[in-house]
């Protein structure tokens, strides 16, 4: 999803997010912004961790920014250009994009570990823990990314963004739990809840908003699936739990 633009010796990354600037300028950024919105196309295998965590951060931050820019443009209509001159509102729309892109990476990377390590030798306890171990590296990876923009809004901890999902994984069921796209609960109703639209005009839009967002993974999720490769990442789990001593026993190894 990193797609850069060179403007002489100027560059952008659009894979990560990016907070919105106020009033004059903010009205000239935001339609390049919109329109640099893309997956960048790797075709090559997600194979290592670095290769999982990044696809878990990028796609996560795109996800968020198309799901929250597409209801709010939807929402106000022609009058949505001009709401990026009111500094209260962008400030929403940062905060928003934030919790959004949080809610994303817990859904993101419960699925992909989910997929990566789904069937895992050792004993069902310390499979999870493993499983648990990974889907937390890529959840903080994915802040860490975006750790620049998230300290120019004050209005969103991530200290308390690790806490929440540390407790999503603390009862998460790797076996008999939701599986697909029933993984996806936390970032529909995460733009639900913080997109910058009025109560009363959200209560009409919950259960299309939600749908989008669903919707909207679909081609996240077919892309996983058609360039993971669940040997190698598997093989890169148990080098990496071999090299990190006072981790629990190494699943992978087998009796």
């Amino acid at each position: 999803m990193q797609v850069a633009k060179q403007h002489g010796r100027n560059r952008r990354n659009w894979g990560l997010l990016q907070v919105i600037p106020t009033l004059k300028t903010a009205r000239a950024f935001l339609p390049e912004f919109i329109a640099r919105l893309t997956v960048r196309r790797e075709s090559g295998p997600i194979d290592s961790l670095p290769g999982l965590h990044r696809f878990v951060s990028t796609r996560a931050a795109f996800i968020a920014q198309k799901t929250l820019y597409g209801y709010l443009k939807t929402r106000m209509g022609t009058r949505y250009p001009s709401m990026f001159e009111d500094d209260v509102f962008v400030r929403s729309i940062n905060i928003a994009k934030l919790h959004v892109f949080a809610a994303c990476l817990s859904d993101l990377a419960i699925f992909a570990v989910g997929r990566a390590l789904g069937e895992l030798p050792g004993e069902q306890g310390t499979d999870d823990a493993l499983r648990r171990r990974l889907a937390l590296s890529c959840f903080e990876k994915g802040l860490a990314d975006n750790a620049e923009e998230a300290a120019g809004v004050p209005d969103f901890s991530p200290a308390e963004a690790v806490a929440a999902f540390q407790r999503r994984l603390a009862f998460w069921d790797w076996h008999e739990g939701p599986e697909g796209a029933d993984i996806f609960a936390e970032s529909p109703a995460a733009l639900v809840r913080w997109a910058p639209i009025a109560p009363e005009l959200k209560k009409y839009d919950e259960e299309i908003v939600r749908n989008s967002v669903k919707f909207a993974w679909r081609e996240i999720r077919n892309q996983f699936d058609k360039r993971i490769d669940a040997a190698a990442l598997a093989a890169a789990v148990r080098e990496e739990a071999r090299a990190q001593p006072g981790t629990a026993p190494d699943p992978l190894a087998g009796p």
